[in-house]
């Protein structure tokens, strides 16, 4: 499913209201992953703590979210945008590529809830597909 130019825009639009509040964003996406898909912790297994509110959870949330938001300016070439990120998750770290689909999830079920007059069906939509796409370039390696 590809972005149309509609797409691009209401992602644009949302994620300039999202602003502020992304590192808080991907803390709690992190946070709620975790907890409701306990099986991605084992890509943690060196960290001290895994509950929401610690400071590696805060620190990769940020991580997370800041790739995102810099894949927002690379809509139109996700995969060139995220060629480095996808060598990393394929080769170095070995992270499932299904596993970007369940953050996406939580970062979805986080918008929803900390943006709930923003996030209307049509955003919802947009960005739903915007993360598939971006889900689908990092697990560009994996071919």
């Amino acid at each position: 499913m590809s972005l149309t130019a509609k797409d691009k825009a209401v992602v644009k639009a949302f994620w300039g209201k999202v602003g502020g509040k992304a590192d808080a964003i991907g803390q709690e996406a992190l946070a709620r992953m975790f907890i409701a898909y306990p099986q991605t912790k084992i890509y943690f297994a060196h960290w001290s703590d895994l509950s929401p509110g610690s400071e590696q959870v805060k620190k990769h949330g940020k991580t997370v979210i800041g790739a995102i938001t810099a894949a927002v300016d690379k809509m139109d070439d996700l995969i060139g945008g995220l060629s480095s990120l996808s060598d990393l998750h394929a080769f170095k770290l070995r992270v499932d590529p299904g596993n970007f689909k369940i953050l996406s999830h939580n970062i979805l079920v986080a918008f929803a809830v900390n943006f709930p007059g923003d996030f209307t069906p049509e955003v919802h939509v947009s960005v739903d597909k915007f993360l598939a796409a971006l889900s689908a370039a990092l697990a560009d390696k994996y071919r």
